[in-house]
């Protein structure tokens, strides 16, 4: 089905800029100040909404014309692209955008054409849907997991290898003690939010440690 593999929804929008030549700093610039100074990790404001799998926000300046036989061919505006992997349904993710996260939405995306704010939810998830592409081909390397049940494979993985590679060549008496120890205290962990440390105190895997992606790179 577009748009979904499985459980979970990839979600592709691509919002136009408003182009102020006026303006004192244009909005694609603010757009990019501003999420260029964004925390990542369990500080990003994607980690707050908790069934999000990845957010990634790219202003796009133009497209690349990759030479014959293709056409060049320009944009007519700069755009925002912004596109997030999430559980359940579009409807509920939008709501979830525009009720837990609505000061960095307005701080974005107020700088696109026809953007009406957060606080009339409806009009708000109207706008998101106008603005939004079909994805066509979408691959979920999880897709019957949750976020959370993903965060917690992830971190055993993590913990296991750093296991294993703090206790090679002890004798088995030893390895069986270490063993149960380490079960034991994964076991006891508590669960895993985005982005944060594992129960070692350092970074996870990459897929934890970048779950909230956000990019001010040219595409």
């Amino acid at each position: 089905m577009a748009n979904q593999s499985g459980n979970v929804y990839g979600l592709t929008i691509l919002s136009p800029i408003i182009d102020n030549p006026n303006a004192q700093t244009s909005h694609n610039l603010a757009i990019r100040n501003y999420l260029a100074a964004l925390p990542r990790h369990e500080g990003s404001p994607f980690a707050k909404v908790s069934s999000t799998h990845l957010a990634r926000l790219v202003v796009m300046d133009d497209v690349v014309f990759v030479g014959a036989p293709s056409r060049e061919e320009h944009l007519r505006s700069k755009y925002l692209v912004f596109e997030s992997n999430f559980d359940g349904d579009l409807d509920a993710y939008l709501e979830r955008m525009a009720t837990e996260i609505p000061e960095p939405v307005d701080a974005v995306w107020r700088h696109c054409v026809g953007y009406p704010g957060v606080k009339d939810v409806a009009a708000f998830k109207a706008y998101m849907k106008q603005c939004q592409i079909t994805t066509t081909f979408f691959f979920a390397d999880v897709n019957d997991k949750t976020v959370q049940q993903t965060l917690r494979a992830l971190q055993t993985q993590n913990e296991l290898a750093a296991f294993i590679e703090q206790n090679q060549g002890r004798p088995p008496a030893e390895l069986q003690k270490s063993f149960l120890e380490f079960i034991e205290k994964l076991r006891s962990a508590p669960e895993p939010q985005p982005g944060y440390p594992g129960l070692d105190g350092t970074s996870g895997p990459p897929c934890i440690e970048t779950n909230m992606e956000w990019s001010t790179r040219h595409e």
